[in-house]
C-alpha cells in the first residue's frame, strides 16, 4: 500500500537525524513495555489484595493474544519487514524471518491497556499513551509498517475488551456459588 510506505517513509525518516530522539526510540521500541510490566508489581506492592485480579487478568490476557492470536495470523500470512527489501533508517536488529502483520508488540501491550483501563482508568490512559509510544517506536526504528501497528492496536484493543467481559462473566459467576 502506497500511504503504508508514505507513512512509514515519514516516520523512519527521523532516525538517525537526532541521536537523542534515536535514544528515545530505541527505548520505546525495545523497553518501555518492560516499565509497564514493572508498574503490574507497584500496583501489586501498593495494594495487593485491590489489585492481583487486575494484574493476573491483564498478563493472561497479553500472553493470549500474544501466543495465540498473533500467532495465528503470522500463520496464515508472512509478511517481509520493512528493513528486508527497503533502504531505511535500521536502528535494532531484528530477526529477518520473522513476519511483520500484525504487530506483536502493539496487539500484547494495547490488550493489556484494555484489562487495565477496565479496572483503573487513570492507569489504563497512562497504559494506552505508553502502548501507543511503543507502536510508533516500533516504526521508526524500522521493524514495522504502520499497518502492522495499527492493526494490532486494533486487535489489542478488542480482544482485551472482549476479556473483560468474560473476565466479568467469571467474576460474577463465582460470586454467585
Amino acid at each position: 500500500m502506497v500511504i503504508d510506505v508514505n507513512i512509514f517513509n515519514w516516520i523512519n525518516g527521523f532516525a538517525g537525524v537526532w541521536p537523542a530522539l534515536d535514544f528515545f526510540g530505541i527505548f520505546f521500541a525495545k523497553y518501555l513495555g518492560y516499565v509497564l510490566l514493572f508498574s503490574l508489581l507497584v500496583f501489586l506492592a501498593k495494594d495487593f489484595k485491590k489489585y492481583w485480579r487486575m494484574t493476573a487478568e491483564a498478563l493472561v490476557a497479553a500472553a493470549l493474544v500474544r501466543f495465540v492470536v498473533v500467532e495465528f495470523f503470522y500463520y496464515l500470512h508472512f509478511r517481509v519487514r520493512p528493513f528486508v527489501n527497503n533502504d531505511i533508517n535500521f536502528l535494532i536488529p531484528y530477526n529477518v524471518a520473522a513476519t511483520s502483520f500484525p504487530s506483536g508488540h502493539a496487539l500484547f501491550y494495547f490488550a493489556l491497556s484494555t484489562i487495565i483501563y477496565g479496572y483503573h482508568k487513570k492507569a489504563g490512559i497512562v497504559f494506552y499513551v505508553a502502548s501507543f509510544f511503543i507502536a510508533v517506536a516500533r516504526v521508526f526504528v524500522g521493524v514495522h509498517w504502520p499497518s502492522d501497528v495499527v492493526a494490532g492496536a486494533m486487535l489489542g484493543i478488542i480482544m482485551g475488551w472482549i476479556l473483560n467481559i468474560i473476565f466479568k462473566k467469571m467474576r460474577f459467576k463465582k460470586n454467585e456459588h
